[in-house]
């Protein structure tokens, strides 16, 4: 049982990142951008963590000027450009296509982790990896229509490939002795302080003014997809191979499907269940006896 949790924290990490779904409607129907409730959702989640931190374990906020690049890596490389790309790539084809070029992240991972971390690429992996990447390309519903122009690509794949190196920059930050508090505050801080060169403060500024039911979305949006999420994912990363983490981290895409179904009444097609199963499939082949050894 103990040797699951870390898997558990990863899927839950992955679940409450599902949610998302519910917070930008709200936060879109008070006319925010992406990148806005990007910023809102970072600076709650730094605000929340930085105070637990400072009262309760102030150690976990020393870190060595050396190692200060892995934290730029996992916040500004990782957490804010896979961000800019995401969004980019939203308003140049379809929410679905835009999705599934996301999840290209765990190739980049598997490939990169293989590379710099000589993590193994057996069988079973990459036969996890298939089901899991055609299993999100098929809950994202790809191949609806619709044309992908070049900038629409590359920016899509950019967002997988900049969403894969948080697992990079983290397993690196790992080896240098730093644990899933530090890690995720420093991301935050990072992911925070290049956010607000790009943010519209004033659209952000006038519409909790406008709405003050903002306020405990808020709190809940940096609670549930911030400071828990990141520390269980984080937490999860420091005991499993990076390849094998961000595989089950593809279970968001299912969960944000289920969300659509339940909180908004959204049709459920016969292949958004076909590509749920193929998900489910990939992370029950990276957790089931038989195939153990693939991490």
């Amino acid at each position: 049982m103990r040797r699951n949790l870390p898997a558990a924290a990863v899927v839950a990490a992955a679940s409450l990142w599902g949610l998302m779904g519910l917070f930008v409607r709200r936060f879109s129907a008070a006319g925010l951008g992406s990148l806005e409730i990007t910023q809102v959702r970072i600076l709650c989640g730094l605000v929340l963590l930085g105070a637990y931190l400072a009262l309760r374990r102030p150690e976990k906020l020393r870190v060595r000027l050396r190692d200060v690049w892995c934290f730029l890596g996992t916040g500004v490389v990782s957490l804010l450009l896979f961000s800019y790309c995401y969004f980019r790539t939203m308003t140049l084809t379809s929410l679905a296509v835009a999705g599934v070029l996301l999840y290209t992240a765990p190739v980049f991972v598997a490939l990169l982790s293989a590379l710099l971390f000589r993590e193994r690429l057996t069988g079973g992996k990459l036969a996890a990896l298939a089901l899991a990447v055609s299993g999100c390309a098929l809950v994202s519903g790809i191949g609806g229509g619709g044309d992908l122009s070049a900038a629409g690509l590359l920016l899509g794949l950019g967002s997988g490939f900049f969403y894969a190196l948080y697992s990079i920059f983290g397993r690196f930050a790992i080896a240098r002795g730093y644990g899933a508090w530090t890690i995720t505050f420093y991301t935050f801080l990072f992911c925070a302080a290049g956010g607000a060169f790009l943010c519209d403060w004033p659209a952000v500024a006038a519409a909790f003014a406008a709405d003050a039911g903002l306020w405990p979305w808020t709190a809940a949006m940096g609670l549930a997809t911030a400071f828990a999420a990141y520390l269980l994912y984080t937490w999860g990363l420091e005991r499993m191979e990076a390849g094998r983490a961000s595989i089950l981290a593809s279970v968001e895409p299912v969960v944000a499907a289920v969300v659509g179904v339940l909180a908004f009444r959204e049709a459920l097609a016969p292949r958004t269940l076909l590509g749920i199963c193929f998900v489910l499939g990939a992370i029950v082949l990276l957790n089931c006896r038989k195939t153990v050894n693939i991490s």
